[in-house]
């Protein structure tokens, strides 16, 4: 861990087992459901509230945690963290796992434990990410499931009916992101849903459907054509209607994003050159490993420079004199389909030579700037002069 945990103890959730007390958990959040009310029975004409999530602190442990209570406690403590964040976990209750029922609706854990928080006496503290383990942020790239553990979207489409209802694994590239549709059921319950259109090499365009607001938030960090995913437990159906295959996000399911567990070759900027130069023309994309540093980062151009408007269909950059995604061709201030994000060219350096005009986007870009795109422009420019300041050895971008 970090200094800044040296001194305290957390309990590996590898070592838990029922009636533990006085527990201090550090994981990281995998996977997180919407806060849901139910009828309570001791008193008649309220409800209770609840919401699950699941956090990770090795390769290979992982468990889920639900919460009771109140609507405005839960909604609180939902509210107070997003997936991808370390969380502490402190006095959760350890309850031995009911197999069979639980994980009809939450996700399979190795675990035979999981923990339960109350209001009382449970909290929950988001932690730094520049104070925690990288080792730890590292997980939220790892998938749940073995890496070879999953469908093609061709054989998906290839095995049509057969997979009707079945719930699997899918990995895949994400080629565009649809805006939330808000609406109001039966029973007057608001509801939402997203449509992702997912491709891989065989198919060019597959429907996963996203119905709770967790999943839609995650949906929409994604960068079309750039983020791959890969779903665990999702439910695969026949669509009627558009007569074909689609996902389902579930209770179950847990959308690793960008697993890097597969990218294991490891280039210099000389081979990259050249494996570029070999792969021009094909529609394959080069992955790989490049251990390099931040040679050139350009702070003088304008703000309008390295923050763009973005369009959410597509992913592609929204032109700003006609506010038009020339791609979808959408008026994005009709369509209200764009979002800010860093786009910047910087160089990457090694041992062996340069590699000009690399493209420093999204979530990258902010977790490399150690700010959102969001944040105040003068907080902003420190920190990319704070960076920029900084000797070649120290700009390590990896």
């Amino acid at each position: 861990m970090a200094d800044s945990f040296a001194s305290k103890t957390f309990t590996a959730l590898s070592a838990l087992h029922p009636n533990m007390a006085n527990l201090k958990i550090i994981g990281i959040v995998i996977g997180k459901t919407d806060v849901k009310g139910f009828p309570d029975r001791k008193n008649i004409g309220s409800e209770r509230y609840t919401f699950s999530f699941t956090i990770r602190d090795t390769p290979t442990h992982f468990v889920n945690a639900t919460s009771w209570g109140n609507e405005h406690y839960i909604r609180s403590l939902s509210d107070s963290f997003r997936v991808g964040e370390c969380v502490i976990i402190e006095n959760p209750l350890i309850q031995r796992k009911e197999l069979e029922r639980e994980e009809k609706f939450s996700p399979a854990t190795p675990s035979n434990c999981k923990l339960l928080l109350s209001e009382n006496h449970s909290t929950v503290k988001v932690c730094s990410s520049y104070e925690v383990d990288t080792k730890l942020l590292s997980l939220i790239h790892l998938p749940v499931k073995e890496s070879c553990d999953y469908y093609s979207l061709g054989d998906i489409v290839a095995n049509g009916h057969s997979l009707d209802g079945r719930i699997i694994n899918v990995l895949a590239a994400v080629r565009s992101v649809g805006e939330p549709k808000y609406f109001t059921t039966s029973d007057r319950r608001k509801g939402q849903r997203c449509e992702v259109k997912l491709y891989d090499e065989m198919e060019s365009s597959f429907a996963m459907i996203c119905w709770d607001n967790e999943s839609i938030l995650l949906a929409q960090s994604w960068m079309p054509r750039e983020t791959v995913i890969f779903a665990s437990d999702v439910r695969i159906s026949f669509d009627k209607f558009r007569n074909c295959m689609t996902a389902t996000v579930i209770s179950k399911t847990i959308i690793t994003t960008n697993p890097v567990n597969t990218i294991v070759d490891v280039y210099t900027v000389e081979q990259l050159k050249v494996k570029a130069l070999k792969n021009e023309g094909k529609a394959d994309p080069l992955y790989g490993i490049l251990y390099a540093y931040i040679s050139t980062l350009n702070i003088d151009d304008e703000t309008t420079k390295v923050v763009r408007n973005r369009c959410s269909g597509c992913g592609y950059i929204v032109n700003e004199a006609s506010s038009t995604c020339t791609t979808c061709n959408k008026d994005s201030s009709k369509f209200r389909s764009v979002f800010l994000s860093f786009d910047m060219l910087i160089d990457l350096t090694d041992h062996t030579g340069t590699l000009h005009s690399c493209s420093l986007t999204g979530s990258v870009a902010e977790e490399t700037l150690g700010c959102t795109v969001n944040s105040k422009k003068g907080s902003m420019f420190r920190n990319i002069s704070k960076l920029s300041s900084l000797p070649p050895k120290d700009r390590l971008f990896w």
